[in-house]
């Protein structure tokens, strides 16, 4: 007991300011969310004009949740419920992975099983740390929800649908660890589910059988396949019913379970999935080092140039539906309008607020390539390529360069699947010009994130991973939900987001755009030319 309660401390301790970001940060946003819910659709006639529109044209639905009547609790319930389980089950796998198989590929595991705590305890470890990162995140979010003068019974119900749906993820992600050889891999699949989940909860909602009132949805069989569906299905508010949560309990204790028994059986750093055998001679992408940062990079940008795609195709083919749903419900256009800061007409609100989407999305990809970057050091391979003839001014300046390329390869692909799903709108010719100018707009904003990440790998190294996400999921927050959420201006204008062009009735004003150009080329300057000095800094 002594020694799982050494390693548990070192694992909270580790993780304490990363965890403290996802849960506090969490709970800001349901804070806020709420009261913007209230502010925005205080009456009762516009929550039944919501619920009306999104019933009759159900892909609403997918974005948003399971219909349940026009009670405050229920109506917010509705809102918001799926987006905060999505964000928590991201943390709940991306912790698993972390103190698992990343921690096998860094050879910590392994001292660790040298040791009497053995190979079955840093797992129980990461089982309780899991646990009790879910339990404070549903705790928290529960008391935002109750800080917002919520009923407090049915937001215990949701702050425990939300923690137990976190521990299903926590499940997942460690059998993903088992699965892969690679850190990289089993963080794809396990994101790849939670994603998943998120949708098939949608598409139960979009299939489902309303009421005759229209204020009510039963969910169809696909919400029955999804964590986030059984928590949706403890109807917060008006059943509060905590049986559902049962299953994916018993979802997690058999995964959980089936860790254990392979955990003991299979070699350290091994995996039930054989890695894929290498060439025997290189290609020739890998005969450069700026080959090999390319296709170091190629899976991550693949990920996302798909998010992007998809973004973009929803983009452009849900137009008409919007439109018609502004039309029976104007609080609609009033949010999106909100969202972009511009009094644009519906289909070029919509798009902005999609295509602002896609930047988020370029710019993590942005992100992770000089992520890459600090992994290829505290490796040591970095160190294998600067052994030639490579200066680390060069080796920089290519991740700086592949960065650039993949921004651009995000926003294109986005900006071809608006144009093919243009064609389902009223009026293509008009959508396809602010499809490209959208796409367009976001690469400023883009090359900041890429120049400031780089910039923190070359003066603070260690803390290039943290630094990096942290800062482009509070922007993405401020950019996109700041002004929804009537959030101060001056706290809204930190976000780079805030400041990309809108295009709006013909006319697009770049000034925001050109600054943040000429900021996001300077810092990726700044920290490729300060590179020439600087000593490796291995390990993490």
């Amino acid at each position: 007991m002594t020694r799982l309660l050494v390693l548990l401390r070192q694992r909270i301790r580790r993780d304490r300011l990363q965890l403290a970001l996802w849960i506090l940060g969490t709970a800001l946003l349901a804070y806020a969310s709420i009261s913007a819910v209230f502010s925005t659709y205080g009456e009762e006639q516009d929550r039944r004009e919501i619920l009306g529109v999104a019933i009759a044209t159900r892909t609403i639905l997918v974005f948003r949740g399971t219909p349940n009547g026009i009670d405050d609790g229920a109506f917010a319930f509705f809102l918001l419920f799926a987006w905060l389980a999505l964000m928590g089950g991201l943390m709940s796998t991306f912790l698993a992975v972390r103190h698992t198989r990343k921690e096998e590929e860094e050879g910590r595991a392994e001292a660790i099983a040298a040791t009497p705590a053995g190979r079955i305890l840093p797992t129980t470890a990461t089982v309780i740390h899991g646990v009790l990162a879910n339990v404070a995140l549903g705790l928290f979010i529960a008391l935002a929800l109750i800080a917002n003068g919520l009923d407090a019974t049915g937001s215990m119900v949701w702050g425990a649908a939300i923690t137990v749906s976190g521990i299903a993820f926590v499940a997942f992600g460690l059998f993903t660890a088992q699965l892969f050889r690679t850190s990289r891999g089993a963080n794809s699949l396990s994101v790849t589910f939670v994603l998943a989940a998120y949708l098939l909860r949608g598409i139960g909602d979009a299939a489902g059988t309303p009421s005759d009132d229209l204020l009510h949805v039963t969910p169809a069989w696909p919400s029955w396949l999804s964590p986030i569906g059984y928590g949706q299905f403890t109807g917060a508010y008006v059943q509060n019913d905590l049986t559902p949560l049962l299953i994916p309990l018993a979802f997690a204790a058999a995964l959980i379970g089936l860790v254990f028994a392979l955990q003991a059986v299979r070699d350290q750093g091994a995996s039930l999935l054989a890695g894929r055998a290498g060439r025997a001679t290189a290609g020739p992408v890998l005969s450069s080092s700026f080959g090999l940062a390319w296709r170091l990079n190629t899976p991550i940008l693949l990920s996302w140039t798909a998010g992007g795609i998809a973004t973009g195709l929803l983009a452009t083919s849900l137009s008409s539906v919007v439109d018609q749903a502004a039309t029976d419900a104007p609080q609609i256009l009033d949010t999106l309008r909100r969202a972009i800061g511009s009094e644009a007409s519906i289909e070029e609100a919509f798009v902005a607020v999609f295509y602002s989407i896609v930047g988020i999305l370029a710019a993590c990809c942005a992100v992770q390539v000089g992520i890459r970057a600090r992994q290829e050091e505290a490796h040591g391979t970095a160190e294998l390529v600067l052994g030639t003839r490579v200066p680390r001014l060069r080796w920089l300046l290519e991740y700086w360069i592949v960065g650039v390329i993949v921004i651009v390869i995000v926003l294109a692909a986005s900006a071809l699947a608006g144009i093919a799903g243009a064609g389902t709108a009223a009026d293509p010719e008009s959508l396809i010009p602010n499809v490209l100018e959208a796409a367009a707009a976001q690469l400023p904003a883009c090359l900041v994130f890429l120049g400031l990440t780089l910039l923190v790998f070359a003066f603070v190294p260690r803390a290039t991973i943290a630094v990096g996400w942290t800062v482009v999921g509070v922007a993405a927050i401020l950019g996109v939900w700041g002004p929804i959420l009537q959030a101060p201006e001056w706290l809204v204008d930190l976000s780079p987001f805030a400041h990309s062009p809108v295009p709006a009735g013909g006319e697009t004003d770049w000034t925001g755009g050109f600054w943040m150009l000429a900021i996001g080329l300077a810092a990726g300057a700044v920290a490729v030319w300060s590179m020439r000095r600087r000593e490796l800094a291995s390990g993490g």
